[in-house]
């Protein structure tokens, strides 16, 4: 049983109505401020913009010319004045020698598309498509009699939502879709009824009362860190007989490691490649070595029960 637990990190598609829950989710903008969107030269030219573009004739015109792609993520004349005046008050920044500031709680990346954060939306959708690879695999070469064949089968699931739900949010970052983003990637890790209550307060509290990063970011750390030592114990407890126990220990030692990236936190790389995206890129390679930890050993004991 401990040996798919760990699965939580690799992060099921919901098929049924999933166009009309993106199209609810993309509905609703992200408020959260920062250094950038407070400043008064944005806020002059985004109300100047909106007025100026966003009624009217003037506005019937841009719902006219808008891509279609960009009508279906639910960017609208105002999203769209945002992301101009963005532009115009960096490049004041940059012409004043200050650093680049953040907006809206991000940084400043340019538009790709329809994908606000083209990086990052990429490198989840790696994720979620290795995390596809090795469940096709899977299921193509381990009995289904195996022990934790429909355990690691749902935990595949349960990891390609997450991915998913973080293309999402990377492609068109709305306040619904920030917190399933930030949720479905971030720390459910174990069942338990107590656990699961711990998770449904978190979850509420950031939804309802307050999207606090600092807290959410203390709360993930603290999980993550009991679990990188409950599994390098349990990982250490079993190195006598599990052949593969390293694989665990590696993985586990990589995710966490890896994770670390998200603290370098520096403005993005030709406006494209941020630290975020560089830590969910760095995660892909460590998928197929996740799987093939629970694969070998799960064939082996197969074969031997069978014999």
């Amino acid at each position: 049983m401990a040996s798919a637990v760990m699965l939580a990190r690799c992060t099921s598609v919901r098929f049924p109505a999933v166009a009309t829950a993106v199209l609810l989710l993309l509905s609703i903008t992200t408020v959260q401020a920062s250094q950038g969107d407070k400043e008064p030269v944005y806020r002059d030219c985004v109300k100047q913009c909106v007025g100026s573009n966003c009624t009217g004739a003037r506005l019937r015109g841009f719902q006219s010319s808008q891509p279609q792609y960009m009508a279906l993520t639910g960017w609208t004349c105002r999203d769209d004045c945002r992301y101009q005046c963005m532009w115009t008050t960096v490049g004041l920044y940059q012409a004043e020698g200050y650093s680049v500031p953040q907006f809206h709680g991000k940084w400043p990346f340019v538009r790709f598309l329809c994908f606000e954060d083209p990086a990052s939306a990429l490198a989840s959708l790696l994720n979620g498509l290795a995390c596809l690879l090795m469940l096709l695999r899977y299921r193509s070469t381990v009995p289904r009699q195996s022990p934790m064949y429909h355990t690691i089968n749902a935990f595949s699931l349960v990891s390609l939502n997450a991915w998913f739900w973080s293309t999402v949010f990377h492609t068109r970052d709305t306040y619904l879709t920030e917190n399933v983003g930030s949720e479905a990637t971030g720390g459910f890790q174990h069942g338990g009824v107590l656990l699961i209550l711990a998770f449904t307060s978190h979850v509420s509290y950031l939804t309802f009362v307050s999207f606090d990063y600092g807290y959410n970011m203390a709360a993930n750390t603290s999980i993550g860190m009991v679990n990188l030592l409950w599994w390098l114990c349990w990982c250490w407890q079993n190195r006598r007989t599990l052949p593969y126990w390293w694989k665990c220990g590696l993985v586990v030692v990589l995710l966490h490691g890896l994770a670390l990236l998200e603290l370098l936190d520096f403005p993005p790389m030709f406006w494209i490649l941020d630290a975020h995206a560089v830590w969910h890129l760095s995660t892909v390679p460590v998928h197929f070595l996740f799987y093939r930890f629970v694969h070998s050993p799960l064939c082996h004991s197969f074969t031997e029960k069978k014999n």
